[in-house]
């Protein structure tokens, strides 16, 4: 039966959870020191001691306040503040590192509900925030009618030292609604739609000389995650189905042009390439790998690289895709993973048992053996190749036999 509408308050208590991943800058933009050094702000109110903050929380809201920041440097708001006489505040979102994002009201667009990321009152979270601005209007710029997949930036301002970036709202990420779903995978007819518009967006990006850096369940959020609800009398609990699964990929907060500087390490550790690993260098392909990541969790619902430690990393991808190119490992400069042109990994240690248990080849992975399934993981292994000059490029993924129906279809 298809899920009921929500109160208002229900609705954004649910996404609280929804938007907790959404845009989620680290504020250590590699583009930030040398773009913004003219844009930085000094903080435009004095600090109070924290009883005059606690004492501020009491007041009423008919009475006029100062704009004022918690220790954190977060903005303090309540529900039905305005923001700029235009934005009125309905209810939290989510929480970053970043800052804060918040249901709004926006007045001046016929009352339309809107995304507002309102970043902390710190120099290096706002350095990174005009970094994320300038992307996004660009890729406005260059994306009009709306045909890529990237989320769409509808307007931007400095509020008392606070960036605050407006954005559309959209509903939970990949992330959250496999958590809430009890991490059952999705269809793999949901997941050849859901890839189909990720390569895409992520091609838009890479042809106009842009490689996101970041990407990952929580990174790509759906438009709308309204789903039906069925019981599994095997299972014995509820499971949900999207209604739609079109979905949009947003946090441009570290994405890098051809042409800047590009640090050592990027990615979020479960979706980080091998070079970036073996310290080689990286490019746009390291956002392919990142993709190839992504729907092997949408498959199987569970990350399939789940460790922290670089070395362990290696380990699981020779278990899951085969030994690493012998001339990737002479390259490295991280030596101390190597022993004698060879993972430098005892597979009888404590740590080389975990991966023995919890990996396994590819193709194992493998539910069904239908056709849809064969094509998938053969995309999936392209896509993992090791060598960044030998993995599968995004206009070839565009075009591998998984997509051959959807594109007969559009």
């Amino acid at each position: 039966m298809a899920c009921e509408e929500d109160s208002r308050e229900g609705t954004c208590k649910d996404r609280d959870r929804d938007w907790h991943h959404y845009s989620k800058s680290s504020g250590r933009s590699r583009r930030s020191s040398r773009r913004n050094r003219d844009r930085r702000r000094r903080r435009s109110h004095s600090h109070h001691g924290s009883s005059s903050r606690r004492s501020h929380h009491r007041r009423s809201r008919k009475r006029s306040r100062s704009v004022e920041d918690d220790d954190e440097g977060h903005l303090i708001y309540h529900s039905g503040d305005m923001l700029r006489a235009r934005y009125e505040i309905v209810c939290t979102l989510g929480e970053g590192a970043f800052g804060k994002v918040v249901e709004c009201i926006d007045h001046s667009n016929d009352g339309a509900r809107v995304a507002l990321k309102i970043i902390k009152n710190i120099d290096r979270y706002r350095e990174a925030a005009m970094s994320e601005v300038e992307v996004l209007e660009n890729l406005k710029s260059l994306d009009t009618d709306k045909r890529f997949a990237c989320v769409h930036m509808l307007d931007w301002f400095d509020y008392h030292g606070h960036v605050c970036i407006a954005f559309e709202l959209l509903g939970l990420s990949t992330y959250d609604f496999l958590k809430e779903n009890n991490f059952q995978p999705f269809p793999i007819e949901h997941i050849r739609h859901m890839a189909y518009q990720i390569i895409r967006a992520v091609r838009f990006l890479h042809k106009n000389k842009l490689t996101h850096t970041d990407l990952k369940p929580e990174n790509i959020l759906f438009i709308n995650s309204d789903y039906y609800m069925e019981y599994n009398p095997e299972m014995k609990r509820d499971e949900r189905t999207l209604k739609n699964p079109d979905v949009k990929i947003v946090d441009f907060g570290n994405a890098t042009y051809e042409h800047e500087h590009h640090t050592s390490v990027v990615s979020t550790r479960h979706y980080r390439a091998p070079e970036v690993i073996l310290d080689l260098g990286w490019d746009h392909s390291c956002d392919v790998w990142s993709v190839g990541c992504i729907l092997i969790e949408y498959y199987l619902g569970s990350t399939l690289f789940q460790t922290h430690d670089s070395k362990e990393h290696l380990a699981m991808m020779e278990r899951v895709l085969g030994p690493i190119p012998t001339n990737l490992l002479q390259k490295t400069k991280k030596r101390r993973y190597i022993h004698r042109g060879r993972l430098d990994w005892d597979p009888h240690s404590s740590s080389g048992r975990y991966v023995r248990k919890h990996c396994k080849p590819l193709k194992h992975y493998m539910s069904c053996q239908g056709e849809a399934h064969q094509q998938l993981f053969d995309l999936m292994g392209k896509m993992m190749e090791y060598d960044p000059a030998k993995r599968l490029s995004l206009d070839q993924a565009l075009r591998h036999p998984f997509f051959s129906l959807l594109r007969k279809n559009l």
